[in-house]
């Protein structure tokens, strides 16, 4: 928002609370995938987000994981082996956005289940990696405790990866899991500036019937459900999940978002909306970002 829209305008959650989702649009210039796809590879460091040249941005976050896995994390604990740690955080970018079997992912980087744990505490420490916690309540059974793990900035995850933009889109599980984790990182500064700030969870069933990305709860009980999706044109079975919610909850539930890579909003069922990811910053038109 500070890039593309106004960083004095009320916060989302704000905007969503007062006005409601049916007041949420696209800015005037809209954006495509690869616009939100490039914007994920290039991250919200100031440094880099200013940055014009590619090759630079690449070196910058290079540099800035050398100096997170070498520097930073022996400043906290110097008994951790910067080469392993690294192994487990390009695990957890694989897997990032998603509620992964905690053994698959110290499997897949070769650390016994003791080493992870102290690794998630040291990352999370650092402000690299988040465990999003499962939602609960006592109107619904059957949830999963599980969290989401994330890492922060889809950025780090295209560095960990080796992946640039391209890559990313030919790939589709590496696209929804940036686009999940850049919306994650969007709405991350919009509670923190909210005035009555909810708490991001995310909903799943025990049994995987039922899967929602982000739900959002206020000190009231009120709950808005986000889901994320890739695609430019979502259709009424993308908000299967959250009209189940809207069922459940009744009064509780202020609405129901699904987050596009398209240009247009539109209702998709009573109280669930499609919207394009860009309305998060506004109806600003594009300041500083260029291809």
């Amino acid at each position: 928002r500070e890039l593309l829209g106004d960083p004095t305008a009320p916060s989302f959650f704000d905007r969503v609370l007062q006005d409601g989702i049916g007041s949420l649009s696209a800015s005037p210039e809209p954006f495509e995938l690869r616009d939100y796809i490039d914007l994920s590879v290039r991250g919200m460091f100031p440094e880099v987000a200013l940055q014009p040249s590619e090759s630079l941005r690449q070196r910058w976050l290079s540099g800035y994981l050398d100096q997170l896995l070498l520097r930073d994390a022996s400043l906290i604990d110097d008994r951790r082996d910067p080469v392993r740690l690294r192994r487990y955080l390009t695990a957890l970018a694989s897997s990032t956005a998603g509620v992964v079997d905690h053994k698959s992912v110290y499997d897949a980087a070769g650390v016994t289940r003791e080493t992870a744990l102290a690794y998630d505490s040291l990352l999370e420490l650092m402000f690299v990696t988040e465990r999003l916690p499962a939602w609960h309540s006592n109107q619904l059974n059957r949830l999963t405790r599980g969290p989401k793990r994330y890492v922060v900035d889809p950025a780090l995850c295209g560095v960990l990866l080796g992946v640039d933009a391209r890559a990313v889109i030919r790939n589709a599980d590496l696209l929804g899991r940036f686009v999940d984790t850049m919306v994650l990182a969007q709405l991350r500064p919009e509670v923190a500036t909210a005035k009555v700030r909810p708490i991001l969870y995310h909903l799943r069933r025990d049994d995987g019937t039922r899967e929602i990305d982000l739900v959002a709860e206020w000190p009231d009980g009120r709950v808005l459900g986000i889901e994320v999706k890739a695609s430019a044109a979502p259709k009424p079975e993308d908000a299967r999940h959250l009209v189940w919610l809207r069922d459940q909850l009744g009064s509780l539930f202020i609405g129901g978002i699904v987050f596009h890579t398209g240009p247009k909003s539109f209702d998709l069922s009573a109280g669930v909306r499609a919207v394009p990811i860009a309305s998060l910053w506004g109806e600003n038109e594009r300041a500083v970002y260029t291809r």
